[in-house]
Parts: structure tokens; C-alpha cells; sequence
């Protein structure tokens, strides 16, 4: 039996539909789940009973993208959306997307690396500008003045296995390399202030045991050690170029003391 042209049509685009699906999901199969990634996050948030942070000890937000830059969950600490602030949601995506889209397999780079690079006369002024956010898929819209908020944070928020895109200049994104050191995509945290972000993102990597970082900004350019973050401004120019300002309260010191000792890279 021959088969009508339209449905012959319609055959061909069902299966670039499956093909095309089943290239976008795979590559979050790698990568830890919704349940994995909030216990790892709450447990290294204070306001879930983790540790100190520094900052404001606030709920947080957390997603995970794999390496093509899908979103592979999103999550909160808090009970609702409304717990953390919600502008945080998107923020922790645009983290993720920045820490993988400028990573590669032998050197990573964390948000906290490009804040003084991204600066007028930086060596990566306008970086920032590029890669702009969908609207469309960071809210969900299901029609005019619509949005699927109910999920944000949840197991089907609608960020999930989409591209949002965004790039994020400070604490708080950090690549994602297994045991065998293969590069699988980044997590983004939000929520707090821009260090203490960072450091609840190192701790939640070093739990997840995505932390095999093979070489960063900060062990290459005076800073402490791989993709961590980098307190060398001095009157506003950094001497890695590559440093972050500090946030006014005990990040540093937090940083320095507890979440390099107790979390240090590939433990």
C-alpha cells in the first residue's frame, strides 16, 4: 500500500521528532536527578541545617545543565517558590549555562572567574552581552500573561530539558567533571550573596561528586586552587585578572577555612 505524500510527511517529521528527542535528554542521564541534586543542595545550605556559608544563610535555588547547555533539573531548599527570591530562579540557570558554555575538558572556569575579565578593558568585556536568555522558556509561558509558576523548583519546572541560555558574570557556576574527569555539564546556585552562591555551589559539587576539576583561573593565576574563587581586587583591578570583589561579610574566611578543607577538588 502506498502511502499519501502528507502521511509520508508526517512519518518522516514524527521520527525527527523521537531522533531529535532522544539526542536532547540523553545527556542528562549522567547527570545527578531532581532528588539528588536538592538533598546535595540542602545539605549545603544553612537554612536547610547545613553549614555557614556567609551571606545572608538564605534559601536557595540550584540547576544543573548538561553539556549542550539543556537544563537538566532546577530546585529550592525552601518549601515554595516564594521562599527564595525569585529572581534567583533564573539566575542559577544563567550560571549553570556560563560555567558550561566557557569550560572545556582540560581547563574550567567558574562564574566567579569572569567578573574582573568582563569589565571595561577587562580581557573579556562584552562576554556578558552574549548568549541572552529565552524569555519564553526561563517562565514558562503558556499563553498571554500566562506562566506555569506552580512548578518553578519542582521535578517538571518548565526550564527542564530546554536551552534557556544566559550568561552570568559572579559567584555561583561551576563545571561538572566526573571521577574520570569527563566534563558533563555545570551547576548554578542563587539565592544569597554572589560568595557565599560560590561556596554552597562548591560544597553541593563535592557532594554530588562532580568536583575532578582539571586545572582552573585559580591554580593557574595566584589564586588558591582550580575554578575557586579569586579575592585579588585592589582598588578595583585584579592582579589575576580573573578575581572577584569581595561581599562584606565572612565568605572569605568561610571559603578559606572550611570549604577547602573539608571539600577540596576530586574528594
Amino acid at each position: 500500500m502506498k502511502l499519501k505524500k502528507s502521511t509520508k510527511l508526517g512519518v518522516i517529521a514524527a521520527g525527527n521528532l523521537l531522533l531529535f528527542s532522544s539526542l536532547s535528554f540523553a545527556n542528562c542521564d549522567a547527570l545527578p536527578s531532581y532528588s539528588a541534586l536538592t538533598e546535595a543542595l540542602k545539605a549545603s545550605v544553612k537554612a536547610s541545617g547545613g553549614p555557614e556559608n556567609g551571606g545572608f544563610d538564605l534559601n536557595m535555588w540550584a540547576t544543573i545543565v548538561d553539556r549542550d547547555g539543556i537544563v537538566c533539573a532546577v530546585t529550592m531548599t525552601g518549601d515554595d517558590r516564594g521562599d527564595q527570591w525569585p529572581g534567583s530562579r533564573i539566575i542559577s540557570a544563567q550560571k549553570a549555562n556560563t560555567a558550561n558554555a566557557f569550560s572545556l575538558p582540560g581547563l574550567a572556569i567558574s562564574t566567579a572567574n569572569l567578573f574582573s575579565a568582563v569589565q571595561p578593558g577587562g580581557s573579556l568585556f562584552g562576554l556578558q552581552f552574549s548568549n541572552p536568555v529565552d524569555t519564553n522558556v526561563a517562565y514558562g509561558q503558556a499563553g498571554p500573561g500566562g506562566t506555569n509558576a506552580g512548578n518553578y523548583g519542582r521535578v517538571n519546572d518548565p526550564l527542564t530539558r530546554r536551552i534557556v541560555g544566559g550568561v552570568n558574570v559572579f559567584g555561583g557556576g561551576l563545571a561538572l567533571y566526573n571521577s574520570g574527569g569527563t566534563l558533563l555539564g555545570a551547576i548554578g546556585v542563587s539565592g544569597d550573596s554572589s560568595c557565599a552562591d560560590h561556596n554552597i555551589a562548591w560544597r553541593t559539587r563535592d557532594v554530588l561528586g562532580l568536583d575532578n576539576v582539571p586545572a582552573g583561573p585559580g591554580g593557574l593565576f595566584g589564586g588558591t586552587v582550580g575554578d575557586n574563587i579569586i579575592y585579588d581586587i585592589v582598588d578595583g583591578v585584579s592582579a589575576s585578572g580573573f578575581g572577584h570583589p569581595t561581599c562584606g561579610g565572612s565568605e572569605p574566611t568561610v571559603n578559606e577555612d572550611d570549604v577547602l578543607v573539608n571539600h577540596p577538588l576530586g574528594s
